[in-house]
């Protein structure tokens, strides 16, 4: 049987990332995964986590199964920082899931159960995952221009009645670029008009403009709309990345409509993991509870968001300062964790095999993991490339 298996297609990140470890420079620089690090190179645990972490192994509390929806209070302080408005939360059910991966996942379940049939729109150019995710769930998959607002804008009048648009609600992966708040209220009318259902992928808010400025397009389309699907990771801005911790949401036009929802959500997660790990979840919960370690989160989220702003404005700055104002504009109006530098697969090679600088081979860098001191070597490898 084994030897009848084709070869798969490796995943291309950490193919690179193997590549990386094995590269002897010692001036090599590592900008591929989606992971915050501090000035020191290192991915930080925060001090509000350490803190819940202190708090829970004191409570020693059982490690008995939780169920199909994961932690229930975990679930609700997600929905009510998310959403905010009690009119919006009153119409919203959700599940906790393995991720922001597991909420994609389960919410494309959901799709092909509701919608058999149904085309999912996805970004183009799109994080990694999102069409191997809705592909394996069996649904078909068109694409719609990003960067351009009026390609954009021609693409989503295709998008029918029964189909889903998938967005990423900020700091866009891997472009950075995300719509103003008139092209946001734009695609609001469009969904409205056309009835398709908006689907959120939320990976990286508060990292942005800051949390609420972050939130603000996903609660504009929960107002609006009748029906909003919202995948919700605490991997970047609780630094949970081996805790597996996000969120499904599901939002109806009223609480009757969301009647079969949560039980379609627990199906779906039977069959895949059955129940979700209760230690990130029980993190974010405690931190979120408490009026004072939420305080220390949101200091701690402000300085992580902070830091990336100024790594792409010294960026910015270092290109211009090297004669490359022309390609360092579309940089520094770009948000969140990464830098989409335009650039084509032939030149990221070259940046990797002669600067040791190593990026997807899209032409995203994670602007989040580089330390300030060795920003310069980054605009000079991207300065030789572009000669």
């Amino acid at each position: 049987m084994l030897e009848l298996l084709p070869a798969p297609p490796a995943d291309p990140l950490w193919d690179l990332t193997a590549e990386f470890g094995a590269d002897p420079r010692p001036e090599r620089l590592n900008l591929v995964l989606g992971v915050y690090r501090d000035q020191s190179g290192v991915t930080p645990v925060m001090g509000a986590v350490r803190e819940a972490e202190l708090r829970l192994a004191e409570r020693s509390a059982s490690k008995e199964y939780r169920g199909l929806s994961g932690n229930l209070a975990f679930n609700r302080v997600m929905l009510s920082t998310v959403l905010g408005d009690e009119s919006l939360t009153a119409r919203a059910t959700a599940v906790q899931t393995v991720a922001g991966t597991g909420a994609l996942r389960l919410l494309a379940d959901l799709i092909r159960q509701t919608r058999p049939g149904t085309t999912v729109w996805v970004s183009d150019p799109a994080y990694v995952n999102h069409r191997p995710i809705l592909e394996a769930a069996g649904l078909a998959v068109r694409p719609y221009r990003w960067t351009d607002p009026d390609g954009m804008i021609a693409d989503l009048v295709l998008a029918g009645r029964d189909d889903v648009v998938l967005i990423q609600g900020c700091c866009h992966n891997p472009t950075g670029v995300d719509p103003t708040r008139d092209q946001w209220e734009t695609l609001a009318a469009m969904a409205a008009g056309a009835g398709w259902v908006p689907f959120v992928d939320l990976a990286y808010h508060g990292l942005g403009d800051g949390l609420e400025a972050d939130l603000w397009a996903t609660r504009m389309l929960a107002e609006r709309l009748p029906e909003l699907l919202v995948a919700v990771s605490c991997s970047k801005n609780f630094g949970l990345y081996a805790d597996r911790t996000g969120c499904a949401m599901v939002l109806g036009s009223s609480r009757a409509a969301l009647r079969h929802v949560e039980t379609a959500l627990q199906n779906a997660a039977r069959t895949l993991y059955s129940m979700p790990p209760e230690h990130g979840a029980a993190i974010v919960t405690t931190v979120l509870e408490d009026a004072a370690l939420r305080a220390v989160w949101r200091t701690e989220l402000d300085a992580m968001r902070s830091r990336i702003a100024a790594n792409r404005s010294a960026l910015v700055a270092g290109l211009e300062a090297l004669g490359r104002g022309d390609f360092a504009a579309p940089l520094a109006l770009q948000k969140g964790m990464f830098a989409g530098l335009g650039l084509d697969a032939e030149r990221m090679r070259v940046l990797r095999r002669e600067h040791a600088v190593y990026g997807t081979e899209t032409g995203r860098i994670n602007i989040a993991g580089i330390a300030a001191e060795r920003i310069p070597q980054l605009a000079r490898g991207i300065s030789a490339v572009l000669a």
